[in-house]
């Protein structure tokens, strides 16, 4: 199996271990009546629980363009050692990004968020040229 693939699976793993991780806190803040219902009345997490939401949320954004940028290189077969690299970097750029995310320090998730992107951009620009 091509790194790049098994670093999307333990990317979509990450994604069910995120969602775990939020929503434990969203439903303790906004109650089971209100998660369980069907939400005509829409409320919105607060504070860590509604950072978790939104990392959460930008995960399965990010998680789209590096799924493209895997299929790519693979399909491609243009995998090289800076596309595994970059496949990394972006795996552990997505597990920093909730701790990050989650404490609310200032700037710090963005550059965070930056790695992956850009680490992602590099394995679709390295397979297309």
């Amino acid at each position: 199996m091509p790194v790049e693939i098994k670093v999307l699976g333990y990317a979509a793993l990450l994604q069910f271990a995120q969602f775990v991780l939020m929503a434990v806190p969203v439903n303790l803040q906004l109650g089971p009546r209100y998660t369980g219902g069907n939400r005509d009345v829409q409320q919105q997490a607060t504070g860590v629980a509604g950072r978790l939401v939104r990392a959460l949320d930008n995960h399965f954004e990010g998680l789209i363009l590096f799924t493209i940028a895997v299929v790519v290189v693979v399909l491609g077969n243009a995998s090289s050692s800076v596309t595994v690299t970059c496949a990394w970097l972006y795996l552990v750029a997505r597990i920093l990004y909730v701790p990050a995310y989650a404490s609310g320090i200032f700037l710090l998730r963005s550059i965070i968020w930056s790695v992956g992107f850009v680490a992602t951009l590099i394995m679709l620009l390295v397979a297309l040229f």
